[in-house]
C-alpha cells in the first residue's frame, strides 16, 4: 500500500507520518509512505493509493485544486484531506473527499485506513474447476455474479465473459460473502459492488440486467447493501 502526506509544516508532516507508521506496524501491514511539503512536488510522482492532503497549503496551493487536478488525470487515489477548519469539510465533496480529518483529531487516520483498506477487499483471485475440470482464475473486481446452470455455477464477468464451473450456490456465496457478494435468491449471488438500483422485488446491475431478489434473503440483502454503501460509496 502507497500512502502519501501533503503537509507544507513539518511538525504536522512528521505528526502524521508517525501516526501512520504506527498503524501500519502494529497491524502488521506492507506500506510505502512518502512525504511532501507541497502539492507541486507531489504531483511529480503522484503516486499513492491513499493520500494524506492538507487543504491550505503555502505558496498558494489549495489543497481541493490539487484533489481536481488528479481526478482530471484519471488518478484513482482516495484522499483524505486535513485542515483546522472544519466549516470547509462541505466543498470535499465537489471533489469526492474520501475523509476529511480535522488535525485536532489526528487519531481518526487510522479508521481512514481501516476503511481504506476494506475497500480493497476485492483486490483477489479466486480459483475454481471449470466443466474440463481445468482450473481457472477469476478476479473478483471483475465479477458481476454467480448464478446456478443445471448441475455447475455460471460466472458472469463485467466484460460479458463467462466460465461454466462446478461448485455449490450455497458453498460458493459463503466464501465469497467475506468479499462484498451477496445471495439474493438461490439461484444467484450478486456483486453489491455493481448493484445500480434496489426495489422490493429486484436489482439492476451496472450492465443493466434485473435479478430478482428472493423472498427469504430479502431483508438480510437489504441491511448487508445498506452496510455496504455506507462503508464504500465515496
Amino acid at each position: 500500500m502507497k500512502i502519501g502526506i501533503v503537509e507544507d509544516e513539518a511538525v504536522w508532516r512528521d505528526k502524521i507520518q508517525t501516526i501512520i507508521e504506527k498503524y501500519c506496524r502494529d497491524k502488521n501491514i506492507s506500506s510505502q509512505i512518502n512525504s511532501y511539503s507541497s502539492g507541486k512536488d507531489f504531483l511529480k510522482n503522484s503516486d499513492a493509493d491513499l493520500l494524506f492532503l492538507d487543504i491550505e497549503l503555502t505558496e498558494g496551493e489549495d489543497g481541493f485544486e490539487i484533489a481536481k487536478q488528479l481526478m482530471n488525470f484519471g488518478n484513482k487515489c482516495k484522499v483524505c484531506f486535513l485542515t483546522s477548519h472544519t466549516e470547509l469539510a462541505r466543498l470535499g465533496y465537489w471533489v469526492n473527499a474520501f475523509r476529511y480529518i480535522d488535525k485536532k483529531h489526528l487519531e481518526e487516520i487510522g479508521e481512514a485506513i481501516d476503511c481504506f483498506l476494506k475497500t480493497k477487499i476485492q483486490d483477489r483471485i479466486v480459483y475454481c474447476n471449470d466443466i474440463a475440470g481445468i482450473c481457472i482464475k477469476i478476479s473478483l473486481n471483475e465479477l458481476l455474479l454467480v448464478e446456478t446452470y443445471g448441475r455447475k455455477l455460471r460466472y458472469l464477468m463485467l466484460d460479458g465473459k463467462e466460465h461454466f464451473c462446478e461448485g455449490q450456490i450455497s458453498e460458493t456465496a459463503q466464501s465469497l460473502s467475506q468479499f462484498g457478494f451477496f445471495q439474493i435468491h438461490r439461484s444467484y449471488i450478486v456483486n453489491l459492488k455493481y448493484i445500480e438500483k434496489v426495489n422490493s422485488h429486484e436489482v439492476t446491475l451496472c450492465n443493466g440486467l434485473k435479478v430478482i431478489i428472493g423472498r427469504a434473503h430479502s431483508k438480510a440483502f437489504k441491511k448487508e447493501f445498506f452496510q455496504w454503501r455506507m462503508w464504500f460509496d465515496n
